[in-house]
């Protein structure tokens, strides 16, 4: 039973993290090969920690961004949270999609935590697209998976590379575009003198 707390507790703490970090299907499929355990029940205790973690992430982002970016700016991302929470079916269908793509969910979670978008309109989502995406990868992975060490060696791919950039730049994106100019004025203007 233990093994199952294990995979619930370390989903949560990879995704609680606000930097890119390993993807919690990496610890489900740790704990899988290692235990031999149900790939079913790993999934149904490691998507529900993950969730939480992203939950927390999202949380602690507005705090965070109190105490390192500017009061102009904070003002801005959270306009940007309200213009994206009136429509709630356009947030649902993107956060789904982005979820179920091979993208870090941590630049998602660190952008609605600073944009301050409730967690209802996200959460949902991904919950469903984080069960099937990680679906897919705790069994290809652990039919793949011969030692520990070939899987963390797959995290440092090109691909693990390409999707740490993506996230980062997405995180840059939400944080240097001048959000109330674009909405109000449809222009792209860039400020990048966000920090305190």
């Amino acid at each position: 039973m233990w093994p199952y707390v294990g995979v619930f507790l370390t989903s949560f703490a990879v995704d609680v993290i606000p930097l890119i970090g390993p993807p919690a299907w990496i610890c489900m499929v740790f704990f899988l090969t290692q235990y031999d355990l149900n790939p079913w029940l790993v999934l149904c205790c490691g998507v529900p920690g993950s969730t939480l973690g992203r939950f927390v992430l999202s949380a602690y982002m507005p705090l965070l961004s109190n105490r390192l970016i500017k009061r102009r700016k904070n003002e801005e991302l959270q306009y940007l949270g309200r213009k994206l929470g009136q429509k709630l079916w356009r947030t649902w269908t993107f956060v789904l999609i982005y979820s179920l793509l091979p993208l870090s969910t941590t630049a998602l979670f660190s952008a609605a935590g600073v944009a301050r978008i409730r967690p209802v309109q996200i959460l949902p989502p991904f919950f469903v697209g984080k069960f099937a995406s990680d679906a897919l990868m705790v069994f290809t992975g652990h039919y793949a998976a011969t030692n520990l060490a070939d899987i963390v060696h797959g995290t440092f791919s090109w691909k693990g590379i390409v999707t740490a950039v993506l996230g980062l730049a997405i995180i840059a994106g939400l944080l240097f575009i001048d959000w109330r100019v674009l909405l109000q004025k449809k222009k792209v203007a860039l400020n990048f003198q966000v920090w305190k």
